[in-house]
């Protein structure tokens, strides 16, 4: 969690509507100059603050209003800090809401410098991430109506489809499997639908790759050399993470991919874990994915699998694996390199070695998972990513 601890000698906290917009001013000493409630209009909000114009700093909530306020704070020189909902949630919840209270909250947590920061990704690149989410989107739209013709045809206990009806070439007679009329007219619903969902997300899915070759063709092409990674997993990478330097060190990047474990612990004690959904989905997804068709015609990653698989078990193996891409990913756009099979795998054998079984290695400490049973109660085992009690120093 970063937060935002420059001074300014103003401080403009918004509570940000579609229509409409409550601002609070502070100055340095917390004193309310301004509250006032205005339409979500340009020119209305910069006549607002012309006053206080010489040194302020505007912030507001992560939520989908964010991008007109933020582009026209770049574009008028004004410092512009966007808060991440979630975390605000939980610093500045209270007994009493309404849009005047939480704009003074909001003006009050970046005056003290305790401003969780979310990411202002850049206008030039935003629009094409937005829409490969929505292609992303359309795409479980798609599969979601092939899933329906084949939960019908097992709702009915018809024979198999001879070919898979994922291709449009499988499809011609599908409606006529199924005698009922009605059920015949949904299922033809579902195949035009089909059908002009084939015709629409490969011409998207080219018009995204050639805008990807403007923006960052090099970072492209290098995500692109990790074996299973295609062109839309690539490009998915590519816009969600867009500058690898927003990330100081690995584990930061493999944190925001959702890819550990956050522990939560007092006085000793571990509580459990926490935070599953804290961090960025798609790259989530993206990486899963990934380690999925990393596997397919790959002998050597399927090897190392089976080692994973035998020491965590499978599904564990699959979490591992994709941690592992992740970090790989990072450590290639940071040093600008391409992905090489032999490096990747001395990285883990070398892991292995160091590290007996249930061990894990980070940087130069050795973490070791102890049993309560074995050593007392107030010991737990480890996953990676998560902080271990005990820390051993490397040969």
């Amino acid at each position: 969690m970063n937060f935002y601890t420059k001074q300014h000698k103003y401080y403009c906290g918004i509570d940000l509507h579609a229509k409409t917009m409550y601002l609070c001013i502070l100055n340095q000493a917390g004193e309310i100059v301004l509250q006032r409630n205005i339409q979500t209009d340009t020119e209305a909000f910069l006549k607002t603050i012309e006053r206080y114009r010489e040194d302020i700093v505007v912030v507001v909530e992560c939520i989908f209003t964010w991008y007109w306020i933020a582009d026209l704070c770049a574009k008028e020189h004004i410092p512009f800090v966007l808060g991440h909902a979630l975390y605000m949630k939980a610093i500045h919840g209270g007994k009493a809401k309404n849009d005047k209270i939480d704009a003074h909250k909001i003006a009050v947590l970046l005056r003290g410098g305790m401003i969780p920061q979310a990411y202002v990704y850049p206008s030039q690149m935003r629009s094409t991430r937005d829409l490969l989410r929505r292609r992303m989107h359309l795409t479980r739209k798609r599969a979601e109506l092939l899933a329906h013709i084949q939960n019908t045809n097992y709702q009915y206990n018809l024979p198999e489809f001879e070919k898979r009806i994922a291709r449009k070439a499988n499809r011609a007679g599908v409606a006529e499997h199924f005698p009922d009329e009605s059920v015949k007219k949904s299922i033809e619903l579902d195949l035009k639908l089909l059908d002009y969902y084939d015709q629409l997300l490969p011409r998207l899915e080219h018009e995204i790759s050639l805008i990807a070759k403007t923006h960052n063709a090099d970072s492209y092409f290098r995500i692109r050399s990790i074996p299973g990674i295609g062109r839309i997993l690539g490009l998915l990478i590519l816009y969600e993470i867009h500058d690898i330097r927003r990330f100081p060190t690995v584990q930061d990047f493999v944190s925001y991919c959702r890819l550990v474990k956050s522990a939560k612990e007092s006085a000793g004690k571990r509580l459990g874990s926490s935070g599953k959904k804290i961090g960025n989905v798609h790259l989530k997804w993206a990486f899963s994915e990934a380690a999925v068709l990393f596997l397919r015609r790959n002998p050597e990653a399927r090897k190392y699998r089976e080692k994973l698989q035998k020491k965590h078990g499978k599904a564990k193996s699959m979490t591992i694996l994709a941690h592992k891409l992740a970090r790989a990913t990072y450590y290639i756009l940071k040093r600008k390199e391409v992905f090489r099979m032999d490096t990747f795998l001395k990285r883990s054998r070398e892991t292995e070695r160091a590290c007996p079984p249930n061990w894990y290695q980070e940087g130069q400490v050795r973490w070791m998972p102890i049993k309560p049973s074995v050593y007392g109660p107030d010991h737990k085992d480890v996953h990676p990513g998560i902080v271990c009690p005990v820390p051993l120093a490397l040969d």
